[in-house]
């Protein structure tokens, strides 16, 4: 087996330490970076710098005795008390992500991020499978679908640091293991992180002398809604069309696969609207057009915004990020817009 040498390190991969602060004794089971190892305590896996560990005979062999130990004076059997096993409670708090950045120094020897360690976090008393998405404006991301078990640390992967300029999102959808007929079918929770909010939250582990950060995504899974019913007949006497669900779709407008929001195709009147009405016309627009385009399953539409100062194009594109039934959307040079439309693909 090859072993991990990097320069003044002197840990390796298995090797037996001792957690200075608390006296506990761990196993180094990854090697981050050359000032940070992965080590496991009692079954539970966390992040440390190695000016916190010390090896475990140095600790024994620099100990200073100050008096002889005592002789063990005999016991016989019903004199042995029988030590109770301690109960370690637990904490409850919620799911997490949590993200380790892995530095490295520059030639000015200042401590630069190479990349970001995610990590998911189940801090609760029930497991959940989840299908977890990661992607970036413009292009594609990662996906994987697995389980997290009570109590458990997942690995999910490493984020280029340089990838936080593209506006990641994180998007999770969880269900539970053991279904519960009074649980939601499933919770859908997110993060968007941006470049500057990372930079601030690194800055706070400096000062503080930590080795991750996280959010939380929940802290309990919701519990199903009731939907109430109605008498559809009272509706249908009342002059109201009323339709199989199952046959909706062929009594809607059709969709399109072009749509043009410039106002003066939207409206007449455009001369007359303040620059809100215009804006909110366009996304009511937009969001009616993309909608018929989800109900018809269209694999793709191309929205015409126009370049301008951008407005419209940020607006509609926030409102994309949001939408799961979106697989990804890109705004690139084409020859018929230029800058001026944005291609959505569906899942």
């Amino acid at each position: 087996m090859t072993k991990l040498y990097l320069r003044r390190m002197k840990f390796e991969i298995g090797d037996k330490v001792v957690v200075k602060l608390t006296n506990e004794e761990a196993e180094v089971v990854e090697i981050i970076n050359d000032k940070m190892l992965m080590i496991e305590v009692k079954g539970v896996k966390f992040p440390a710098y190695m000016d916190q560990l010390d090896f475990p005979y140095f600790k024994r062999f620099t100990e200073k005795k100050l008096f002889e130990p005592p002789k063990k004076e005999k016991k016989f059997i019903d004199d042995v008390y029988r030590e109770k096993k301690k109960v370690e409670k637990k904490v409850v708090d919620g799911i997490w992500l949590t993200f380790i950045p892995v530095m490295d120094s520059d030639e000015f020897g200042d401590d630069v991020v190479e990349e970001l360690k995610v990590h998911l976090i189940n801090r609760m008393e029930q497991g959940y499978k989840f299908k977890y998405q990661l992607s970036y404006i413009g292009k594609e991301g990662f996906e994987l679908l697995n389980e997290i078990h009570p109590f458990e640390d997942f690995y999910l992967h490493d984020v280029p640091f340089e990838n936080l300029n593209d506006s990641p999102l994180f998007a999770f959808e969880f269900s539970l293991m053991k279904p519960d007929k009074n649980k939601a079918d499933y919770y859908e929770a997110s993060l968007k992180l941006k470049a500057k909010q990372v930079f601030s939250r690194i800055n706070e582990l400096k000062q503080k002398g930590d080795a991750t950060f996280s959010y939380k995504l929940f802290d309990s899974y919701p519990t199903k809604e009731i939907k109430e019913t109605f008498d559809l007949s009272k509706l249908s006497g009342a002059g109201y069309k009323v339709y199989d669900a199952s046959q909706a779709r062929q009594h809607l407008e059709p969709a399109k696969h072009e749509i043009d929001l410039h106002i003066e195709a939207l409206t007449d009147d455009y001369e007359k609207m303040s620059n809100f009405e215009k804006l909110t016309l366009q996304l009511k627009s937009f969001e009616k057009w993309l909608d018929l385009a989800i109900a018809h399953h269209q694999k793709n539409l191309i929205v015409i915004h126009g370049v301008g100062a951008g407005k419209l194009r940020d607006e509609i594109h926030e409102i994309l990020k949001l939408r799961k039934e979106v697989k990804t959307f890109v705004n690139q040079y084409h020859p018929a817009y230029g800058y001026g439309a944005t291609e959505i693909y569906f899942k």
